[in-house]
């Protein structure tokens, strides 16, 4: 777990100006510099980089083609690795598609379409709060863009470790989100699910059965976060899945978001079995592009008693 940041959120510190920030600030000039080159250019160091990070990043690598084995069984070995590597690639288009939504959001222009807004918008016309039950996609913060072309939303998320990127990132999503709340401030994000927001929140990664419960993801049994079912009951929040994805030639890309209806009897009193309907739905929705998700995570990590060790 992150610890506690002692600044506040996106305010500039004049410490920021002493030497031991200067990298992280080159850094951040540097990733501006990439923010304005042509598309062409983007997508080309993008895949130079996501195949190096494919090749030298041998942990992530082997975590990656481990997930995809246990939950595409049917793809054969050489399938598995080629979208293993797809994976690093999209990973590495995402940041380029991020730092568009941050500084060249005209790029987007006639490129994204919605499916579903309906769902979004019945379900805060009837005064309830939305929580937007989403995924850790490659887009990173593009997805999140592509929303706030259609609707206001807010974002929960975990500070950077070195103040100064948590800074550069907390003041560009700042023109996303219409609020961003600290994953440890339950009260902050009840606050703004009771008021009728739509927040995103991706319950889809393993933190273990102090937070959650053993359910199936594409078939395998997967530690699975419950923290949603209690916002909800406390909120009286809707839960409304979310998908964003790319699609078309990556020399010309689309890019689509999704919202499906707002789950029916959520949260029930079963809570073994609304982790798996959650698991069900991100499932299906990975499966349109299996390769646009951070399968380098150990989804897997927490195994039940007599199960072998996945990694």
């Amino acid at each position: 777990m992150s610890q506690k940041p002692d600044y506040q959120p996106g305010v500039f510190q004049w410490s920021f100006l002493l030497p031991q920030y200067w990298g992280i600030g080159i850094g951040i000039a540097f990733l501006m510099i990439l923010a304005v080159l042509p598309w062409a250019v983007q997508r080309r160091l993008a895949a130079f980089l996501g195949n190096a990070a494919f090749k030298y990043l041998k942990s992530r690598r082997k975590t990656a083609v481990r997930n995809l084995e246990v939950c595409f069984p049917e793809w054969p070995a050489e399938q598995v690795q080629d979208k293993a590597r797809q994976v690093f690639i999209d990973q590495m288009i995402g940041i380029f598609e991020t730092l568009n939504a941050w500084y060249c959001p005209q790029w987007f222009k006639d490129r994204v379409s919605i499916e579903g807004l309906e769902h979004l918008q019945k379900a805060q016309a009837d005064g309830a709060g939305v929580l937007l039950l989403g995924t850790h996609s490659t887009l990173l913060d593009a997805g999140g863009y592509l929303c706030s072309r259609y609707f206001a939303l807010g974002a929960v998320y975990r500070p950077q470790n070195n103040p100064l990127l948590d800074l550069l990132i907390y003041r560009c999503r700042d023109a996303i989100y219409s609020c961003q709340i600290d994953h440890d401030d339950m009260r902050g994000l009840i606050r703004q699910l009771k008021d009728g927001q739509a927040i995103w929140y991706s319950p889809d990664q393993d933190f273990g059965l102090k937070q959650g419960v053993m359910a199936p993801f594409f078939g395998v049994p997967a530690a699975t976060v419950t923290a949603h079912r209690r916002l909800m009951k406390i909120s009286k929040a809707a839960a409304v899945p979310l998908y964003f994805y790319r699609s078309g030639d990556i020399r010309d890309p689309r890019y689509h978001v999704l919202l499906e209806p707002a789950l029916d009897n959520f949260p029930s009193a079963d809570e073994a079995a609304d982790a798996a309907r959650v698991n069900k739905i991100i499932e299906n929705q990975l499966r349109i592009a299996p390769t646009q998700y951070m399968w380098f995570h150990r989804r897997f990590k927490t195994r039940p008693e007599g199960y072998e060790d996945i990694y």
